[in-house]
């Protein structure tokens, strides 16, 4: 689990004017803490986080001497100007269940014959940390036509160690074969 450096916020700065500094606001929370603890990290780390890492990665915060487990819970950015707004992380604690979510990656999709429609690209889920899973990859070589593949049938959702927030039936992907375009013949 890699672990990331950050600081108790400043609030003498606005977070504006912490952004144009290169230091972005954020926040820890989780029933382990009274309140909501406000922190600060620099704007290279933050980046790092949002390229490299998903909502429901888990990671290690060091604040100011203190370990804390934890896992993204959001990343706020401003669309426009590509800036990061704010990161939200909630702390684990080892023997309480936390809602998450599972993202799926598909690969091989240029080898799939027909067309291919995915329909989930996140499971949401419950489990221990220890138990946590952040990215399930599907290799889709090989997928026959006609293929319909279901939450349930995803062999690492099949563990008693993980609560499935989410019907088991639900349709992850779907392969069909390719429609061919016949024109219309015109009216005259």
């Amino acid at each position: 689990m890699e672990n990331i450096n950050v600081q108790k916020r400043d609030f003498n700065l606005k977070a504006k004017k912490m952004r144009r500094l290169g230091i972005i606001p954020g926040s820890v929370s989780g029933k382990s803490f009274p309140d909501s603890i406000s922190i600060q990290m620099d704007e290279t780390t933050a980046r790092k986080l949002v390229r490299l890492k998903r909502e429901g990665s888990k990671l290690m915060l060091n604040i100011e001497g203190q370990t804390i487990p934890v896992q993204i819970k959001e990343k706020s950015l401003d669309a426009v100007n590509n800036d990061i707004l704010h990161i939200s992380f909630q702390a684990l604690v080892a023997d309480e269940k936390v809602n998450s979510i599972i993202h799926l990656i598909l690969v091989n999709e240029d080898k799939v014959k027909g067309v291919l429609d995915q329909m989930q690209f996140e499971i949401p889920y419950a489990s221990l940390p220890e138990d946590m899973i952040d990215t399930i990859t599907i290799d889709l070589d090989g997928m026959a036509e006609g293929t319909i593949l279901t939450v349930g049938e995803i062999p690492e959702l099949k563990s008693d160690k993980i609560e499935l927030l989410v019907d088991p039936e639900s349709i992850v992907l779907r392969t069909s074969a390719r429609k061919h375009y016949v024109p219309v013949p015109e009216a005259n």
